[in-house]
């Protein structure tokens, strides 16, 4: 079942034992950081802080940091399982004529009667209203020591689109400047300054802090605009969203949320936000974005205030890009089929390196992936280095990855340069927001791409010998090294191979 509630996914996480509280006194300034950054590299539990220096309210952190927490999430075994249940969803294919396929059809599009959200009279996040609120009295955090301030980093900033009424609901860092003013780092390809943009001076803004970890996630997703966040949140829970009035604003906000500011982003009043340290490992330089003002503010009679640390990987937001990655590789499929994985490795940040397998059939083939991906807008637009092998290349094995790239590349062949859009947060280029990506088609080639030799064949052992060695194995006195590789576990990828029977013999000793 879904988790209603970040209270209840928390309940959720102390039952399985991956929760720990800590109830030593504490700083909101760098304190909680630097614990915070030690546990998640470490892969250790979530972390509940219930005695914050000078707030009422507790800490929650690295509520995602493993891959068994996010698919605890979702209510998965894996994050591979979300992904099937996608994969699931978009196949809508025409029943048959029997009634047995009738209602394995209407079984199929049940979950998106579920999409839409639910609008209730009444939600927890209005049970205490306050009506001259102050920032300040949230424990926001201040992660790193060159920081402008502290930021919110997981708010659910909710607009609406004045002239088509779309909602969006997106997630961008809000830096504390005072007792109702904060940035709203809105970068020039978001959502939500669109929406802004189109609204003119003024645009009502509500702000979710704390909702059900598949709803956190949503509002982290690269969805295109016509696709609303409470509705794929929905979707992929399996039960709809619950969302009620704002108080003071024409919005609906999450009626389980444990905070929620309500207020407006003038456009006209703009500041000097930042710098703060980023997952590139350094810190973003300063820059100007809009002002949000705080009008009111209401939460849970005892609410948890949820808070991720942003920093050099692995970081608590490699599993909601890892989340990212499998979700949405049905949908990628379903506009490239010939693309069999995909891997957005944490060491890039997951938009600066996307690894992609393709199941190639004619020449050039590569090089069309890399355009297509690069024109598939907020989702992998930004992407700075795209690296294109085939179908044998286990994606996700980066060791692999790296051995058949460097076996097979020819730069002057395979190297694409292409100029325009970079994330706002990439120091690498010249200039802000604009720079030129890197493709490389490390497919294997034939003489119709200009490779006039013949592609030498893949090393690999003949079936026979491989059993053969297989059964002999103990006979051989080798079982102290480890354990024999089994034919079908032989890929013919040298660094695979090796990789495995290197752990195995150290499992086995």
């Amino acid at each position: 079942m879904p988790f209603e509630s970040l209270r209840a996914f928390v309940d959720a996480l102390r039952k399985t034992g991956e929760l720990h509280v800590v109830s030593a006194s504490v700083d909101a300034r760098l304190e909680i950081s630097e614990i915070t950054d030690r546990v998640v590299k470490a892969g250790g539990p979530a972390l509940l802080f219930t005695n914050v220096e000078g707030s009422a309210f507790p800490v929650l952190t690295n509520q995602f940091g493993t891959q068994r927490r996010m698919a605890l999430a979702f209510d998965a075994g894996d994050l591979d399982e979300v992904a099937a249940r996608v994969r699931g969803l978009i196949d809508v294919t025409p029943p048959g004529s029997s009634l047995v396929d009738k209602l394995r059809s209407l079984a199929r599009l049940r979950p998106f009667a579920n999409a839409s959200p639910s609008v209730v009279r009444r939600g927890s996040v209005q049970e205490v209203i306050v009506d001259e609120p102050d920032l300040r009295t949230l424990p926001v955090l201040t992660t790193w020591p060159l920081d402008a301030g502290p930021f919110i980093t997981l708010p659910l900033v909710i607009t609406k689109d004045p002239i088509s009424g779309r909602v969006n609901v997106g997630m961008y860092r809000m830096q504390v400047y005072g007792a109702r003013e904060t940035g709203m780092h809105w970068q020039r390809h978001k959502h939500g300054r669109a929406h802004a943009q189109a609204s003119g001076a003024q645009i009502p803004v509500a702000v979710a802090i704390g909702t059900d970890p598949v709803l956190t996630y949503a509002a982290s997703a690269p969805l295109p605009p016509a696709i609303d966040e409470f509705a794929f949140a929905g979707l992929l829970r399996g039960k709809p969203v619950e969302l009620v009035r704002a108080k003071t604003l024409d919005l609906l906000v999450p009626a389980q949320a444990e905070f929620v500011l309500e207020g407006y982003v003038d456009n006209d009043d703009v500041r000097i936000e930042g710098p703060f340290g980023d997952h590139t490992g350094v810190y973003s330089p300063a820059d100007r974005y809009p002002t949000f003002h705080l009008r009111c503010l209401t939460h849970r009679r005892d609410p948890i205030y949820p808070a991720t640390v942003v920093g050099k990987p692995p970081m608590e937001d490699a599993w909601l890009g890892k989340a990212t990655e499998r979700i949405f590789l049905p949908l990628l499929q379903m506009v490239l089929p010939e693309v069999c994985d995909l891997n957005l490795p944490v060491e890039g940040g997951f938009h600066n390196l996307a690894i992609v397998s393709i199941r190639k059939s004619y020449p050039g083939q590569a090089k069309k992936v890399m355009s297509a991906l690069w024109g598939l807008g907020h989702m992998m637009m930004l992407t700075r280095v795209l690296v294109v092998v085939d179908h044998d290349v286990d994606v996700q094995d980066v060791r692999e990855v790296v051995w058949f790239v460097l076996n097979n590349l020819a730069p002057e062949r395979d190297v694409v340069m292409m100029p325009g859009p970079v994330d706002d947060l990439d120091h690498g280029s010249y200039n802000i927001a604009y720079g030129t990506k890197i493709g490389v088609d490390a497919t294997r080639k034939d003489a119709s791409e200009g490779y006039t030799r013949q592609w030498p064949p893949d090393m690999v052992m003949d079936a026979a010998t491989r059993a053969r060695v297989s059964e002999r194995w103990r006979a051989y006195g080798l079982d102290a090294i480890g354990r024999a590789l089994q034919p079908d576990e032989w890929s013919g990828q040298g660094p695979r191979a090796y990789a495995r029977l290197t752990r195995r013999g150290q499992d086995d000793s």
